[in-house]
């Protein structure tokens, strides 16, 4: 990818994420209001270590309460007592190797760093296991390895611990229940684009329709499933240890786990749909080659389908009533209806063309019928069973 491509790309995706976070509450706004919270604690650390406290290098507290700062109340806990006991670990054998070494920095450095970076990789520690060897470096070359040195170091970490937990918990604490229906509706939306780059790349290319696009799309499915698996790791995470939840207006509660099983398999049809594709179309095709006819239909019938996951991807927002109609059902009708059209025909088609075909519409029927799993949106009785 050409550089200047690159740059307009990057530029065009911050300009969307910054104005996502203006106009509307998600993700994005999120993050932000994280970053704004980390850096307001970092600076009220230094101020209070340097004014108060008068340390000599009020370093350790900013840098605490900065990192602490994290996803969810629970894991700046969590991450707190691990950070300070490594700290300590840190600040301890780096005056003991400065008292070993008598003073010099390059043999304290040579002493402590091996151990240390060492004890860092013990998985339960997570993270902030590499402190521990940073703390080090900072305690030899500032030669602050004294006794009352080793106090303020301590103290200043237990104060920046303090103030990056409590303002994490008590200033618009992290609560994630939107984050589940949030990351669902990308999979939706990302579901129905990719149907659609199905159905335009047919409808522009023809009998030439390449697959490279729709390939793309796929892979980036896959980590969009990911993002809702994390998304409800951290909904159960942000409700524990969290005193400050009070403060912020419940949210409305994340779609059920069943809908997370609608979308994988929507998300494992729709990959098999395009691997298919990728071999009955072209001319590298390894499979026989899809009728120009059923083609043609068959990218109308994929728009379809595309209008049905734009339809559920609204429905997960929550914009309709529940005590309307099911939003879904006209442009389900429309798929379910273009698909049996289209099924009819198999018949006329030679033995290794239909089982290509077929085996087409059999996942595309599956991909149908996982998109209208949900509760919003209903299954034909001729399409079950």
């Amino acid at each position: 990818m050409p550089v200047l491509q690159w740059i307009r790309w990057e530029g065009a995706a911050v300009g969307r994420t910054a104005r996502h976070a203006v106009r509307r509450p998600g993700p994005e706004r999120d993050s932000a209001v994280q970053a704004l919270k980390a850096a307001g604690a970092a600076v009220l650390a230094w101020a209070l270590v340097g004014w108060t406290i008068r340390a000599p290098m009020a370093l350790m507290a900013p840098w605490t309460a900065l990192v602490l700062v994290d996803a969810t109340v629970y894991r700046s806990v969590r991450a707190g007592l691990r950070q300070f006991a490594v700290i300590v670990l840190g600040a301890v054998t780096a005056s003991f190797a400065m008292a070993l070494t008598g003073g010099s920095t390059l043999g304290a450095m040579a002493l402590a760093l091996p151990v240390l970076v060492l004890a860092g990789t013990y998985r339960r520690l997570g993270r902030e296991g590499i402190y521990g060897a940073t703390t080090a470096l900072l305690v030899i070359t500032y030669g602050s390895d004294s006794l009352p040195a080793l106090g303020y170091r301590l103290a200043e970490t237990a104060v920046g611990a303090v103030i990056g937990i409590g303002v994490n918990a008590f200033v618009l604490p992290p609560v994630h229940l939107r984050d589940v229906r949030d990351q669902l509706m990308r999979v939706a939306r990302d579901s129905g684009d990719l149907l659609a780059v199905i159905a335009d790349g047919i409808r522009e290319q023809g009998d030439a329709y390449d697959t490279e696009a729709a390939r793309d799309r796929a892979r980036r499915l896959e980590s969009a499933l990911g993002a809702v698996e994390d998304a409800r790791q951290w909904t159960a995470e942000s409700l524990r240890v969290n005193p400050g939840i009070r403060l912020r207006r419940p949210g409305a509660p994340p779609p059920s786990a069943e809908e997370d099983v609608h979308w994988h398999a929507v998300v494992g049809h729709l990959s098999a749909v395009v691997r298919i594709l990728s071999h009955a179309t072209g001319e590298r095709s390894g499979l026989a080659v899809l009728p120009s006819g059923f083609l043609r239909r068959y990218g109308e019938l994929a728009g379809r389908v595309s209008a049905v996951c734009a339809a559920r991807a609204e429905a997960l927002s929550g914009e309709r009533g529940s005590a309307g109609p099911s939003v879904d059902d006209g442009a389900a009708h429309e798929a379910w209806s273009a698909l049996s059209a289209l099924a009819e025909d198999l018949p006329g088609q030679p033995g290794p063309t239909a089982a290509v075909c077929g085996g087409l519409l059999t996942e595309t029927r599956q991909l149908l019928a996982a998109v209208c799993a949900g509760e919003r949106c209903s299954v034909p009785a001729s399409a079950e069973g």
